[in-house]
């Protein structure tokens, strides 16, 4: 039996029309696709571990599709949080104003990620993909119908044929499948047409109305679990594992607005989903590469992304009742010991040219 595939469409935090219309068009018109089971929860971000929509959502084994109204690396790492786990799917749905523009810098960019340790590198991930869309790079449901419809056509394609192509030789159907994919999909809704099969009814809808939250999401592709965050943050958000790894243990402590600690992070790995700059709600195309200027994504023109920070902060401890704290409480204390190894380096090779008494 060909495997299936979950839909799930996290739904958007106000009532607006012409979003709640587009969800409501994408679920009509996926009930009639074969092997596509839909899932309607309330928005993603704002619900807690134990409710509904995430038990649901952790109850899925096979590949999933999720659209919503974040950025798609906004959408995985929150999906993260809540223990749903998979590989990241390629979606071939991109904002249309978007361009792949790559050259050495970029490609040098792409060395030192890869050349880093990362969290996830220490991961055993299910062998499962998840698709992670975003509701507002069209305006239009059948651009995401169709992007559903074509994801579909390639996870029961990879699990189905794939005995027939390790067994020998592929049949000519197969052939044209990967040829012709297209032409294939439109064979298969054809004769799903003419069978009179029909998808199994009513969506699973989660009714519950949780409220809206305020908490950093880790991004662990890029964190590499340096603690600059728990040291930053005076609010006991962060906490750590039982193999020590860094998480947002209490996220209801997070101060509603602030984002002081995604701008201390080297690593640009906290997003803050709901948050009006695209790089710190987790926009990937704003951020790039991680050599990257953070004053112009994370503050203001003339304000340093650290000063904006301790800022922030300390706004927060005041309106808790507490005493700002400035710079001299929890500053990236890492990045200083760096600097300060740096300098006996030097120091030691300037020593070392001195003895020469050139």
């Amino acid at each position: 039996m060909a495997p299936r595939l979950t839909v799930v469409i996290s739904q958007g935090q106000s009532q607006n029309p012409a979003k709640v219309g587009m969800e409501e068009e994408i679920v009509a018109q996926l009930l009639g696709e074969p092997g596509v089971d839909v899932t309607i929860i309330p928005h993603l971000y704002n619900l807690d571990s134990e409710d509904t929509g995430v038990l649901c959502l952790q109850g899925v084994t096979g590949d999933m599709v999720v659209l919503g109204w974040l950025f798609p690396r906004a959408i995985r790492w929150t999906l993260d949080r809540h223990g749903v786990f998979g590989h990241e799917g390629t979606t071939l749905l991109e904002a249309e104003d978007e361009e792949d523009e790559e050259d050495e810098e970029d490609d040098q960019q792409l060395d030192e990620v890869e050349a880093k340790q990362r969290v996830i590198d220490t991961r055993q991930l299910p062998d499962r993909r998840i698709y992670c869309i975003d509701l507002r790079v069209r305006p239009a449901a059948e651009a995401y119908v169709e992007e559903v419809r074509r994801i579909a056509q390639e996870s029961q394609s990879s699990v189905v044929e794939l005995s027939d192509w390790i067994q020998g030789t592929p049949k000519p159907e197969h052939m044209q499948k990967y040829l012709s994919p297209g032409a294939a999909l439109n064979e298969s809704r054809e004769a799903t047409n003419r069978s009179g099969i029909v998808a199994d009814g009513e969506p699973t809808r989660i009714e519950e109305q949780p409220s809206r939250r305020w908490y950093p999401v880790i991004d662990y592709s890029r964190c590499t679990n340096c603690m600059e965050c728990i040291d930053f943050c005076l609010f006991g958000v962060y906490g750590v594992d039982n193999v020590e790894t860094i998480l947002v243990e209490q996220p209801d402590n997070c101060r509603k607005g602030c984002p002081a600690c995604s701008r201390v992070c080297p690593e640009n790995a906290i997003i803050f989903p709901q948050h009006r700059t695209p790089a710190i709600a987790g926009n990937a195309e704003a951020v790039g590469g991680l050599k990257i200027d953070l004053s112009k994504l994370f503050g203001k023109p003339d304000e340093d992304p650290l000063n904006a920070a301790v800022r922030e902060r300390d706004e927060q401890l005041e309106l808790a009742g507490r005493g700002a704290v400035g710079m001299s409480t929890g500053i990236p204390k890492r990045r200083a010991e760096t600097q300060q190894r740096t300098k006996d380096v030097l120091d030691d090779l300037m020593d070392e040219v001195d003895a020469m008494d050139l």
